[in-house]
């Protein structure tokens, strides 16, 4: 009898079943704890629905859920503004430098959101702002006229950094459209604005709205632009509401009220997910790529040329070039004052010199370990994973495949609390409480979605025939997948273990989640030096944190081209 049961079992599953516990068991202790008043494991815990009638009747609670509504619809129309009209620029019109945009564009998605929202902090902000400050001076004004410390001003900023997720998302949509369809419209008498409400956005409107969930449920849980922003002016949304509950000084935090809300998310993270992949499947409808009929058709700019430069180029200005540029005048001066005479005689490296090389070096340590780790493993997850999916005929396919999608649908800052609680409740003997351990664990289950949906479309692209002339020369499963299916992947492997590496190294939400001073990362330390009011030395890292990732994000570059000169080969082939 155990002979056969092993004859049938895969050691895949021994990667697979694991990972699917820890997911589960996140998302189950969250929910566990949603219904608890008091702390765990005490004799005052008691089971109740308080914790989820205080989200309906505490105006604290309402204020900061109205926020991150508010924030995260500010984020789409912003991010799909720009992304939109860049992606229908360089996909349907003669605008040269073409490559050059989509790459800079591309790449911009990993740079890290806080960098933005620190340069714009310097210029809004109603106390130093510098815009504020020369308007102040300008016409003696009393209070300063703008301020991007309300929540507009924070879903600005955020759509201005997801703008280049925008304009990925969004670019197939308009380079698969038929020109038949629009010439038609030209031929029957319709103008610019009848074509465009009766041809262009019906074609182009699934994948607009695939975008628009997909930009949405990003919003709801992020945490760099409101913390930043929005946490020194008690302007909370549901991440910062998180950060703030659990960091309550010499009390104990409150984890019932802060599960509930996570609950609560996460219950609407997965029902948008949800039309999200209905979107998707319900796309075929629009597919209007048919074989031979099709030819791609631009537009002429003419006269419009230059508008169309100008606003990529504002584009640039306002989420890349600015914030950068304030940064560096920041990291530059003893504290932050606008352009003059005088502030320009008081620049100096002082604040790279006071830099506490001590943290710096702790938080370089931790974050080049985990940048090393976590793509490493979440590629060796995601190809297990993919290939039960893709590959094998197990009946438990769809249920791996859920759980695979879990982390894109769900919060990441969600896991980040499920581990917490996980460490503190749950799985109290072990060590795992603000250790690097549990972080990486948490990176790696984040990153599961992603390194999952690049993987799958690989092994769709490689046909049975390799691995069944594999197995009929006797080879194992194992062995199948470690020679035939990984050298053939290669180019996706490694595009995609660059990417998670890259992201890694910028992110912020779950590193200060599970924060601790044994884990602390880069990014870590900056948000620590921001918030004790040392912006010059804050700037200063994040300067520094730029500069280390410029060459990684170039080796992405360039492998990046190789693995789409791969994936147009095989195509042809």
């Amino acid at each position: 009898m155990l002979r056969r049961l092993l004859a049938g079992f895969n050691p895949i599953w021994l990667v697979i079943a694991p990972v699917i516990l820890i997911v589960a068991g996140m998302l189950v202790t969250v929910f566990w704890l949603s219904f608890i008043r008091g702390l765990p494991g005490t004799p005052e815990a008691t089971y109740t629905i308080e914790n989820y009638l205080r989200l309906y009747s505490d105006p604290f609670v309402i204020t900061a859920l109205k926020n991150t509504l508010g924030f995260a619809g500010i984020t789409v129309l912003v991010a799909l503004f720009f992304g939109i009209s860049i992606s229908w620029l360089v996909e349907r019109t003669n605008l040269p430098g073409k490559s050059v945009i989509y790459t800079v564009m591309s790449l911009g998605i990993l740079l890290p959101g806080f960098f933005v929202a620190m340069g714009w902090l310097f210029l809004l902000h109603p106390r130093i702002g510098m815009v504020n400050l020369w308007l102040m001076r300008l016409f003696d004004l009393s209070q300063a006229p703008l301020s991007i410390t309300t929540v507009t001003g924070m879903g600005w900023v955020q759509g201005l950094s997801l703008a280049s997720l925008a304009f990925v998302l969004t670019s197939a949509s308009f380079r698969s459209m038929d020109p038949a369809l629009e010439e038609a419209a030209t031929v029957h008498g319709a103008g610019f604005g009848q074509m465009l409400k009766r041809v262009f956005m019906p074609l182009v409107f699934p994948g607009l709205l695939a975008s628009s969930i997909y930009i949405f449920t990003i919003g709801i849980g992020s945490f760099d632009t409101p913390a930043i922003i929005g946490l020194s002016n008690r302007i909370y949304t549901f991440s910062t509401f998180v950060y703030a509950q659990s960091v309550t000084g010499d009390s104990l935090p409150e984890y019932g009220p802060i599960a509930a809300m996570s609950g609560l998310v996460a219950v609407i993270a997965v029902l948008l997910s949800s039309w999200y992949g209905t979107v998707i499947k319900r796309a075929n409808r629009y597919q209007v790529v048919t074989g031979k009929g099709y030819r791609p058709r631009q537009y002429e700019l003419g006269k419009w040329m230059l508008p169309a430069w100008f606003f990529i180029g504002i584009y640039f200005l306002l989420s890349k070039v600015i914030p950068l540029l304030l940064l560096i005048w920041a990291a530059g001066l003893p504290y932050f004052q606008p352009l003059s005479m005088q502030a320009l005689g008081s620049l100096s490296l002082q604040n790279f010199r006071s830099i506490p090389l001590d943290l710096l070096a702790r938080g370089a340590k931790n974050t080049g370990i985990l940048m090393v780790v976590v793509p490493t493993l979440a590629i060796l997850v995601s190809f297990a994973f993919s290939w039960t999916v893709v590959r094998s005929q197990s009946r438990f396919r769809a249920v791996i495949d859920f759980f695979a999608f879990l982390p894109h649908a769900v919060p990441g800052i969600i896991f980040g609390v499920g581990a917490l609680f996980v460490a503190l409740f749950v799985l109290k003997g072990l060590p795992l409480y603000g250790s690097l351990t549990l972080l990486g664990i948490v990176y790696v289950v984040d990153r599961l979605s992603f390194g999952t949906r690049v993987l799958n479309s690989a092994l769709i692209q490689i046909h049975h025939e390799l691995e069944e002339a594999a197995a009929i020369c006797g080879a194992s499963g194992l062995r199948i997948a470690r020679s035939v299916l990984a050298p053939l992947v290669w180019p996706a492997l490694l595009n995609s273990w660059l990417w998670m590496a890259l992201l890694t190294l910028r992110e912020l939400t779950l590193a200060t989640v599970l924060f601790s001073p044994s884990n602390i990362t880069m990014p870590v330390v900056v948000w620590n030096i921001w918030i004790s009011g040392n912006f010059g030395v804050a700037s200063a890292i994040t300067l520094v944190l730029l500069a280390s990732l410029a060459p990684l994000v170039m080796i992405y570059w360039i492998f990046g081209r190789r693995q789409t000169a791969w994936a147009q080969s095989a195509e042809m082939k």
